[in-house]
């Protein structure tokens, strides 16, 4: 699986957060929280959801599952005029990302482990300390096998 490159200019997020590990992973919490107050975000720049995890700068050269990341749950908008009183804004910097087109479930984390295993090591970039996201778009489908997303993974020149 080839990625293609890209570079990103900011992007402003409104969502919800939830501080989490693999080992004890609350992404189902954080949706379920999340989803009911979508609707009041009312300056969406896309109907896309936005997966965003934000990690460490020693969380992969030194990974346990018990370490600890924040995971949002958010949506882009125009502006930061009307953040719903339960939710967040946050800015997602711009930079460099290799975006992983993904079909199917991803119960078992192997195209993680492929992209930081296999992919990252033998190419010509080194993981950039950024937020790495997951565009859940129209193709999307939860728990789904025809599920198609496209996954960020912040990049720079070795």
């Amino acid at each position: 699986m080839t990625p293609r490159i890209e570079t990103i200019n900011e992007k402003k997020l409104v969502g919800k957060r939830l501080t989490m590990s693999y080992a004890n992973y609350k992404v189902g919490e954080l949706w379920k929280s999340f989803m009911p107050g979508r609707k009041d975000i009312l300056n969406n720049l896309s109907s896309d959801l936005i997966s965003l995890a934000i990690y460490k700068p020693t969380h992969f050269e030194d990974f346990h599952p018990t370490n600890e990341f924040e995971r949002w749950a958010t949506v882009e908008v125009a502006d930061f005029d009307k953040v719903p009183n339960e939710m967040e804004a946050f800015v997602l910097p711009g930079g460099l990302y290799a975006v992983f087109d993904y079909k199917g479930l991803n119960t078992d984390n192997s195209i993680f482990q492929y992209i930081l295993g296999t992919w990252l090591p033998g190419s010509d970039y080194v993981l950039d300390n950024r937020p790495h996201f997951e565009v859940l778009g129209n193709k999307y489908k939860n728990n789904d096998p025809a599920s198609e997303e496209e996954i960020w993974i912040p990049i720079k020149r070795k």
